[in-house]
């Protein structure tokens, strides 16, 4: 029996659940928390994290198992553990303050608040000794200059409310030609030519960079960013980011090589490398690419699904309490298992000892695809790889696996479901698509209420937490995607209703911005998400959602709408790229004018439906004839397909 039990006991979060036998008094986020702190006259303690958290895991150890610390913390705060994953509002504002007090952020997140919410303090991980001195001291700050305090505490409250505020600003029509020419100039100078990727470590794969890069290398018949993006997806899929053995990207690489990975694996990872591997593939036919889709829908299929058909949020870095453990291996290991196989497949998964971790063990990686290892080693083949690959993943299954966070998050299956419907378009294997249709059912049926409003999360068949526009913006995209392969008129009036949901509870009329929280929300700000980061900004995402419906369903309210939103962000946007790729792709759009196809429903025509794409919408209609339109004009009707093939090849 455990020595303690707090409140965190009766929560469904795994992260939570992972304290709850900690001797401090963790309680969940609540109003009465910090009810409670006013009334005993506490300062508050919000301490965020996530499940798949190396170091919340190491800060835990040290600092609260501890009962030394404990007994101070219990003592004089009132201590909330919040997981980011099921509450990213708060996550945010307090990140916010963590940031405008340091100047950097991360998680494990600690930040310090006077009884109404309003931040005093705060840093990311603090080592044992470290950690007592800072409560010992604010604590003794509190008690003897409370003014002070307060004062201080309302001062960065307005700096959070102000932080990422958005002013309106003055329509430009047309948008200025050259602003993704000097955008993608001076990126460049930070991109790493060798390796992939950008030039520092560690290295994550951002999706929404590559996917901007790989349209606008192709529109724009830019080589050497073509080759920069098809450097980039090789190495990462060569490297120790990605798992050979069971597929999936692991969340980042701690050097510049993509060599050893930060071991979790995160599903809003994985969802949105489906999409860009997928449109590299369409446009390529690079066999190494089809293989990362396949391993990865592999994954998704056999480790992450729920029983209800929403997919797991991440997988721990750690098993055992040893990072990495379930994914590497000694030498012995490989030939105990592999026999006589050991000596070739060593050579082509740890050329020239490259894996090298510690402690005698090694992370599988490549620098050939197998089509080129097979060509030098005719007696090895493409079967015969795959054969040692399931030897090794049977071997795996058998240790002891790492933790699933089985919470299901709505935005996450989302971009799931779109990476998932890129992977059809482009391999036309309806595996791909059966997993999409069966996320999307998990959402139409558990995660939206009858009046269109989205839960955030499920788990143990429950679902909570009111959606965040991270749902909303997701999950229109993702329903938007499905409709041009469908065809079904219900997943498009499904988008219509959640944009519109959105626009009257998370529109900011002054701004023209989307608010990330709703109008009915319980902290101290509502936050704006502008910068694109390793998932594109909320905003981006419903501005590039607005100009597709605008043409979907024939309203110029809402490409006015993202007109305005494209407009409040471009000034400047070009001296950082990489946090604005999904704008860049919003501009480029507008640019291109994207073309709409509208082709009959019966079965012949479905062959456009895998040529949608950001720049050309197909939409469906009762009629038997299709029309291509863009800027307002519209091609005359045409009756047989190889018309609109032309057609299309020709523009």
């Amino acid at each position: 029996m455990e020595q303690y039990t707090n409140e965190l006991i009766h929560e469904s979060s795994l992260y939570l659940q992972q304290h709850a036998h900690n001797p401090v008094n963790w309680v969940p986020w609540s109003k009465e928390a910090f009810e409670r702190a006013e009334k005993e006259q506490k300062l508050v303690l919000v301490s965020v994290g996530y499940s798949a958290c190396h170091w919340c895991h190491v800060m835990e150890h040290e600092c609260f198992e501890d009962e030394e610390v404990a007994a101070l913390m219990n003592k004089h705060f009132v201590c909330i553990k919040v997981d980011r994953e099921e509450r990213p509002d708060v996550d945010q504002v307090y990140m916010t303050a963590v940031q405008l007090m340091t100047q950097r952020g991360g998680w494990p997140l600690n930040c310090f608040t006077i009884p109404n919410g309003q931040p005093i303090y705060g840093g990311t991980y603090f080592p044992k000794e470290q950690w007592m001195h800072v409560l010992k001291s604010l604590n003794q700050t509190y008690t003897s200059e409370p003014e002070k305090v307060l004062e201080y505490a309302k001062e960065l409250s307005d700096g959070v409310q102000q932080s990422d505020l958005i002013a309106v600003a003055e329509p430009v029509s047309p948008f200025p030609t050259d602003k993704l020419w000097e955008l993608v100039r001076r990126w460049q100078s930070r991109m790493d030519m060798v390796e992939g990727g950008p030039t520092s470590a560690p290295k994550f794969p951002l999706p929404s960079n590559l996917e901007f890069l790989l349209h606008y290398g192709s529109l724009e018949k830019n080589e050497q960013i073509q080759k920069y993006v098809d450097l980039t997806l090789h190495k990462m899929a060569l490297g120790g980011i990605y798992d050979q053995v069971g597929g999936g990207f692991s969340r980042y690489s701690v050097d510049v090589l993509w060599k050893i990975p930060h071991f979790e694996k995160m599903l809003y990872d994985n969802g949105q490398l489906l999409s860009v591997y997928a449109q590299a593939y369409a446009q390529t036919k690079t066999p190494e690419y089809k293989r990362v889709l396949d391993q990865t829908l592999g994954w998704l299929e056999r480790e992450m699904q729920s029983e209800e058909g929403g997919l797991f949020a991440a997988q721990d870095a750690d098993s055992e309490g040893v990072e990495g453990k379930y994914y590497v291996w000694t030498k012995e290991e490989i030939e105990s298992v592999l026999g006589e196989n050991a000596s070739w497949f060593w050579q082509f998964y740890n050329p020239a000892n490259k894996g090298y971790w510690e402690d005698q063990q090694w992370v599988l990686l490549r620098n050939e695809t197998w089509e080129e290892f097979c060509k030098t080693n005719p007696s090895v083949t493409p079967s015969k790889i795959q054969d040692q690959l399931d030897t090794l993943l049977h071997i795996r299954k058998k240790r002891i696996a790492p933790v699933t966070d089985t919470k299901c998050l709505t935005a996450w299956n989302a971009l799931t479901i779109t990476g998932l419907v890129e992977a059809f378009k482009a391999t036309e294997d309806h595996a791909y698509l059966k997993l999409a249709l069966q996320i999307a059912k998990w959402l139409r049926n558990y995660q939206t209420t009858n009046d269109f409003q989205l839960f955030h999360t499920r788990q143990n068949q429950k679902s909570f937490i009111t959606g965040f526009l991270d749902d909303y913006a997701t999950t229109i995209q993702a329903f938007l995607s499905l409709y041009q392969i469908t065809g079904d008129e219900a997943d498009l009036s499904f988008a219509q209703e959640l944009c519109n949901y959105a626009l009257t509870h998370f529109y900011d009329g002054k701004s023209g911005m989307f608010f990330f929280t709703s109008d009915d929300h319980d902290l101290i700000a509502r936050k704006m998400e502008i910068n694109d980061n390793v998932i594109p900004s909320t905003n981006s995402i419903m501005a590039n959602n607005l100009l597709t419906l605008s043409l979907l369903v024939d309203n110029l309210d809402y490409e006015a709408k993202a007109k305005q939103m494209l407009q409040n962000v471009i000034e400047g946007m070009e001296q950082y790229g990489s946090g604005y790729s999904n704008w860049a792709l919003l501009l480029h759009r507008f640019q291109q004018e994207v073309r709409l196809l509208t082709i009959p429903k019966s079965a012949e025509w479905n062959v456009f439906r895998k040529q949608s794409s950001p720049f050309l919408l197909v939409r469906y209609s009762d009629d038997q004839e299709a029309t291509v339109c863009a800027a307002g004009l519209c091609s005359i009707p045409m009756v047989n397909i190889k018309e609109v093939e032309d057609y299309l090849e020709n523009i």
